[in-house]
């Protein structure tokens, strides 16, 4: 019988200093609590030993700051699972890391696991912006971190960017952009500024001065244009990579394939079933069990995830995977989508169903208004 291999997902909840705008779970970090998280990591995954038929298809350490657990511990983890669930040849293996330190001994211990990836939280290369943000790292420490993931032997490397902050301007943009190329990232995340309730910055919403509506807008496609001329294609609403650097375990997510979180706050789609770990270092310590969170895998959840991604919506696929009742959803989201054809926010055709990057700007409610069409 043939297993379908999964996502592997470890949230790594310490970091050195909460940015006022993030609301991922994290706390400070100290030797014994990472210690003792590396322990119970080991003890949750233990409890899915009946599923190590299944392949890791890809592994993510995301957080948090995964790189405080430091060189020693990295190499520990990730060769014990490797012990305990068969990975893939070539599987995508993704470091989390934070440029304000020396990251030599990090990344010569995360190659040594198996990383092969590493995503830097760089969000502007302008400093101005980067205070702003409050981030305790310069444009200049992540280009050393760029050198140091190349030094350590690691293949890959994403960035990330912020848009649409106070005073921001496309030549803000554009030299963000260029530092990436500049610095050998071959995948790019770009998201817009959302202000979270319960952070710092949702308390004094009204005197950060963000741009309106409008201008942000302006900002997220000039984003899309200046990467795309940079060699870097969009392959999802805020993603962009060269050709075929494309992020293997976020496309994991967003064609609704399954995934095991681990961690406090980490969330799963695991043997048709939904659920997550509660925020809450302690709780996991103690080895409680993960909330149900339902069922997963549906067409409409498919549907709503699908059309996040630039490919959009195939007939065939949704054939393949749900039979006549996934043709039929097909037929009917594309009978509603041409009305949008004279919008430009789409793009359907006979076998597809896509939304155009001005689309992606009011993706929660186009995607809203199509799945009327499921029923």
């Amino acid at each position: 019988m043939t297993v379908s291999p999964f996502g592997l997902y470890l949230h790594v909840p310490f970091c050195d200093g909460k940015c006022p705008y993030c609301d991922f779970y994290s706390r400070p970090a100290d030797e014994e609590m990472m210690d003792a998280y590396a322990a119970a990591v080991k003890r949750t995954l233990l409890s899915y030993r009946s599923h190590t038929d299944r392949p890791v298809s890809s592994l993510y350490l995301g957080g948090g700051t995964p790189s405080l657990l430091g060189g020693r511990r990295l190499s520990d983890l990730l060769l014990w699972i490797r012990r305990i669930f068969p990975v893939l040849p070539g599987a995508e293996i993704t470091l989390e890391a934070n440029p304000t330190r020396d990251l030599s001994e990090v990344l010569a211990g995360a190659a040594e696991g198996g990383v092969n990836r590493v995503s830097i939280g760089l969000q502007s290369a302008n400093d101005r912006e980067l205070r702003f943000l409050g981030r305790k790292h310069s444009a200049r420490d992540v280009s050393r971190a760029a050198g140091q993931v190349r030094k350590a032997g690691i293949a890959a490397l994403s960035l990330d960017l912020m848009l649409a902050l106070p005073q921001q301007r496309e030549e803000d943009i554009a030299r963000s952009v260029s530092f990436c190329r500049e610095n050998g990232a071959d995948h790019v995340s770009a998201y817009l500024l959302k202000v979270e309730e319960g952070t710092p910055f949702g308390q004094k919403r009204e005197q950060l001065q963000l741009p309106d509506d409008d201008r942000a807008a302006d900002l997220y496609l000039f984003t899309c244009r200046s990467l795309e001329e940079n060699g870097y294609r969009q392959y999802e609403i805020s993603n962009f990579s060269r050709p075929g650097r494309e992020g293997r375990h976020n496309l994991c997510y967003w064609h609704d394939e399954e995934y095991l979180g681990i961690g406090p706050g980490a969330h799963s789609f695991f043997e048709g079933r939904r659920f997550y770990y509660p925020r809450d270092l302690t709780a996991f310590l103690r080895g409680e069990d993960p909330v149900s969170d339902g069922e997963g895998g549906s067409l409409p959840e498919y549907v709503m995830l699908g059309l996040r991604l630039t490919e959009g919506l195939k007939r065939e696929t949704m054939a393949a995977r749900f039979g006549p009742d996934g043709a039929r959803a097909f037929d009917a989201l594309q009978e509603k989508a041409r009305r949008y054809r004279p919008t430009g926010l789409l793009q359907p055709d006979e076998h597809r169903i896509a939304l155009t990057p001005a689309g992606f700007l009011v993706s929660n409610e186009l995607i809203s208004e199509l799945s009327l069409a499921l029923g």
